[in-house]
């Protein structure tokens, strides 16, 4: 009887391995050596599912592991020993532990496959260094991080997402410096820091930048020049008012979704034609000129649907000091638009 059980479960784990495109012997290698307190999903058999386990210590990590889930524990440092094995990782979420910058050592740089790394919700005060060359993504929101070490970045070529919403950078950290090497990046988020300017040293790749809730008062001329497929860009909750970049600091035909809610403007700044949502809530501004914010003429609007028409399809003006109706000539204007908050 005991033979035949192990005939049977010798049949489900080759028929296992070869609907996951793994080996046998990694399989059951993978099975036997599942850590204790962690969960080794036979049908998922590359997932090592180790979160909410109260955990202090890293287990040792089976060696054919791409996925594995470390959140929601009490770990304070990542082991090299316990993962010595695990060379082919791909994934590893250490959210919501109590990892300090001393604690993770040289541990990551070995890691030659891992693409996303995800940190959110710890104690670093730095950004962790060295990092691998094939990292795609790297989370490392809601920290006490107010250091980027310079050249962090440097051989990080595959890096398009940056989070590090949330921490304590300052100017002094985020400059062209600290940020080289980001050469394919893609989306940043520095929102939640004590910025009090906009950040230097941008790949040209950026296309997605998240500052909401700095300090930012002042932007300066030509910033988006260099920024040729800034599409997303979000400034909501600073200190920007009116006065403190020209008007047509926006006028950049790369950006679709532009946010500068609970600001202090006066006044609607100049935009593209192809400008499709325009988050203006929550300013100073008393009125609104379709004239002038027209990114053309408006008497040359007409019924065709060619690109210079303003493609505005959202707006969003209340919490200022406009009083109702929008004037006739925004309307004119922006024929695309859907929806108009006020």
């Amino acid at each position: 009887m005991a033979r035949l059980q192990n005939l049977l479960c010798i049949v489900c784990l080759l028929g296992l391995a070869a609907t996951q495109d793994m080996p046998y012997e990694e399989l059951a290698a993978q099975i036997q050596a599942c850590p204790k307190e962690c969960r080794c999903p036979p049908n998922f058999p590359r997932a090592v599912y180790c979160d909410n386990k109260g955990l202090k210590n890293l287990p040792k990590i089976p060696p054919y592991t791409w996925y594995l889930y470390l959140q929601n524990n009490l770990i304070e440092a990542l082991s090299s020993n316990a993962l010595q094995n695990a060379t082919q990782l791909r994934w590893i979420n250490l959210n919501r532990n109590k990892i300090t910058s001393e604690g993770v050592g040289d541990v990551l740089s070995s890691m030659t496959n891992l693409a996303h790394l995800y940190m959110d919700d710890n104690l670093l005060s730095s950004v962790p260094s060295p990092l691998p060359a094939s990292l795609e993504h790297l989370r490392l929101s809601r920290n006490r991080i107010s250091k980027i070490p310079a050249g962090v970045f440097v051989g990080l070529e595959k890096l398009s997402l940056l989070d590090l919403q949330g921490n304590k950078l300052m100017d002094d950290a985020v400059t062209e410096v600290s940020l080289k090497g980001l050469n394919s990046l893609v989306q940043i988020n520095l929102a939640k820091n004590q910025l009090s300017k906009m950040p230097l040293g941008l790949p040209p790749s950026t296309t997605q930048l998240y500052l909401d809730g700095n300090n930012i008062d002042k932007i300066p001329a030509g910033y988006f020049k260099g920024l040729p497929k800034m599409a997303f860009l979000r400034l909501n909750n600073n200190k920007l008012g009116s006065s403190g970049f020209p008007k047509d600091v926006f006028n950049r035909s790369s950006i679709l979704d532009l946010q500068l809610s609970y600001n202090q403007l006066t006044e609607v700044p100049l935009i593209s034609s192809g400008l499709e949502h325009l988050h203006l809530d929550h300013n100073k501004i008393t009125y609104v000129n379709g004239s002038k914010i027209c990114p053309v003429s408006v008497d040359a609007v007409d019924d065709s649907l060619n690109e210079s028409v303003p493609q505005l399809r959202y707006l969003r003006l209340d919490g200022n000091e406009i009083n109702p109706p929008i004037p006739r000539d925004v309307i004119t204007c922006f024929r695309f638009l859907r929806s108009i908050v006020i």
